[in-house]
């Protein structure tokens, strides 16, 4: 742990180059209510209490601070508009605009901010440095949806861009539900933050899919007379993801490769488990690259800039060593016979790493990065046959209740473990008591109480989220997830992707008997597509083949959105047997947004 909490050289940058910011720092709707509001985290400015870990409160007073900043001649950043920020790079006709935050409302709000003191540029071309939700999703709120402006993203964004937010999307929104703390009161008792930033908007979502692709590091582009040196970073910290260099600005964007924390190779919410030896390795790459004799200040997509080629060297070697680290002694140790519990139950980051205030778990955790590490390698099966076929939670836990004697009992040993200090065991125990009685307050209070007390403790702000709405949760019941993304999404699909979303609903036992066939003829695209419902299994593809099906369905691609939606066909063109539609659509469910967490379905 840093010593020196006196330390303001982190503070210094967060505020170096400030400009202006709303007053008070509110983004609202069509509606009226608020889709973003910093008013409720003003408790941050006093002094960290007992319920917040001192670490993640200095950090959350950092990521706290919001307005439109200088980073440099011509480059802009508005943050604390949104979990991420959004760059402004001036051009020859107006403003680049990189990572258009989650909602279109903020997004606006911030490009208007910029307006009101660089002047009302139009927006010349947006980058997205990579396919995650809070870097794309406000795009229309600076670019109208039939925008002519270069869309320029790193090669297969579209692709994990749908995989992350459409396919799984639906369990993704309610985990980071979760670990967001998106429904807990912003306050000393509660959520502080995410580490990243302080929380995530809820307006308007949409996508608009990449126009310029950047295929391979070294590709050189220039937008509105901007000259832009590119990287390409697959499989670190998104599968698809772009640092680069602005040469003439001596600047070079990190995208969220390199931020003041240590990041997840696998987040809380779910994704695909990142590479640590690549991330390391691309960072090692980008200081070659883009910053010796070349760069002057670094920023990022989150958290502020440092200034100072040494000083960026700096950092990005510590946190090159630290994704190495991370992933060689996991590797070491699990060539040992250590599973993923066993090695992140004693790792230890190396003292000079541990100094530095950016190494820490504020949003990712060296416990379940080094868990994330090993299940690359080796799966969720670490090797022993008592862990091959457990039983599920509910089962195992009513088996764990009887061997304690009882639901009483069990309670009573959990307040045990509480009174002992073992909030880990007690937590452990606590959820066995819940799933075997999930309707008995008393294990719901002890569980919460558990939850609570390890939330309160936490430096990881991602964990201090999770412990406390599932606290919550125990007490009130499930919470309401508030918004659905993947709807936003949907006019940046391709139709195959779009059909994706159909096939992901098919209630597949009871589809084993039925077997249909339809035909889709997109007419405004002039692309035919096959799909087969056969054992359960709803297959779709490309085809040039005219087929016999048992329906034929002629769509445009907006058309095809609506149809998808409503399960409807009505105002369309079709030849054959419409009732193979109906009966396609009552073999599918809807996915559930609020699903039950730490208490059985």
């Amino acid at each position: 742990m840093p010593a020196d909490f006196l330390d303001r050289a982190d503070f210094n940058d967060a505020d170096r180059g400030f400009i202006s910011t709303l007053d008070p720092c509110v983004v609202t709707g069509d509606d009226g209510s608020p889709v973003w509001d910093m008013r409720p985290y003003e408790f941050l400015r006093d002094n960290a209490p007992d319920t917040v870990n001192p670490s993640l409160w200095r950090q959350c007073q950092l990521t706290a601070r919001h307005g439109l900043y200088r980073v440099c001649d011509g480059i802009y950043q508005v943050r604390g508009f949104d979990l991420s920020n959004m760059t402004l790079v001036e051009s020859d006709n107006g403003v680049i605009v990189i990572d258009p935050l989650i909602s279109a409302e903020t997004a606006a709000a911030a490009l208007e901010l910029c307006r009101g003191h660089r002047g009302a540029r139009p927006v010349t071309a947006v980058i997205y440095t990579h396919p995650h939700l809070d870097h794309y999703g406000g795009v229309l709120g600076v670019v109208d949806p039939d925008t002519t402006v270069p869309i320029v993203a790193p090669a297969h964004f579209m692709e994990h861009a749908v995989s992350e937010n459409v396919y799984a999307g639906t369990a993704m929104l309610r985990r980071g539900s979760y670990y967001s703390g998106s429904r807990l009161p912003a306050s000393p008792t509660g959520q502080v933050g995410m580490g990243l930033g302080q929380a995530g908007s809820t307006g308007t979502v949409g996508l608009l899919a990449p126009t310029l692709e950047i295929t391979g590091t070294g590709q050189r582009e220039e937008i509105d007379g901007v000259a832009i040196e590119f990287q390409i970073t697959p499989g670190t910290e998104a599968p698809a993801e772009m640092n680069f260099l602005f040469p003439h600005h001596r600047a070079v964007c990190l995208a969220e490769n390199v931020t003041h924390n240590l990041h997840n190779i696998l987040t809380l919410r779910g994704a695909q488990v990142r590479d640590a030896r690549m991330w390391s390795r691309y960072i090692a790459e980008a200081v070659d690259l883009f910053v010796l004799d070349k760069a002057d200040v670094a920023f990022a997509s989150h958290h502020w800039p440092t200034w100072g080629t040494d000083e960026i060297v700096t950092m990005m070697t510590e946190q090159r060593d630290l994704y190495a680290y991370l992933h060689d002694q996991t590797l070491r140790l699990l060539n040992q016979g250590y599973t993923g519990i066993e090695i992140a139950e004693s790792f230890e980051v190396p003292p000079r790493l541990d100094a530095q205030w950016h190494t820490h778990g504020y949003y990712g955790s060296i416990s379940h990065n080094v868990k994330a590490i090993h299940q690359r390698y080796m799966g969720w099966y670490d090797g022993n046959p008592a862990h091959l076929w457990q039983h599920p939670p509910e089962q195992a836990a009513s088996r764990y209740v009887e061997l304690l004697g009882g639901i009483d009992a069990t309670i009573e040993r959990v307040r045990d473990f509480i009174d002992a200090g073992d909030l880990r065991f007690a937590a452990e125990l606590g959820s066995h008591a819940v799933f075997a009685d999930p309707d008995n307050p008393a294990a719901r209070a002890a569980l919460a109480e558990a939850f609570r007390q390890l939330g309160h403790g936490a430096e990881n702000a991602t964990w201090r989220n999770c412990f406390l709405v599932g606290a919550l949760e125990l007490e009130q019941g499930v919470l309401h997830t508030p918004f659905e993304q993947s709807s936003g999404l949907a006019p940046a699909l391709t139709v195959t992707q779009l059909f994706d979303t159909l096939s992901l609903r098919v209630v597949g036992p009871r589809a084993w008997s039925e077997h249909l066939s339809i035909s889709w003829v997109v007419t405004d695209t002039d692309e035919r597509f096959h799909m087969e419902l056969s054992n359960g299994a709803l297959v779709h593809f490309s085809t040039s083949v005219v087929r016999q099906t048992d329906l034929t369905v002629h769509v445009t691609r907006n058309e095809l959105v609506r149809v998808l939606a409503t399960n409807s066909l009505d105002d369309v063109e079709t030849t054959g047997d419409r009732t193979v539609w109906t009966t396609l659509t009552d073999l599918t469910d809807q996915p559930d947004v609020d699903f039950p967490v730490v208490a059985p379905r």
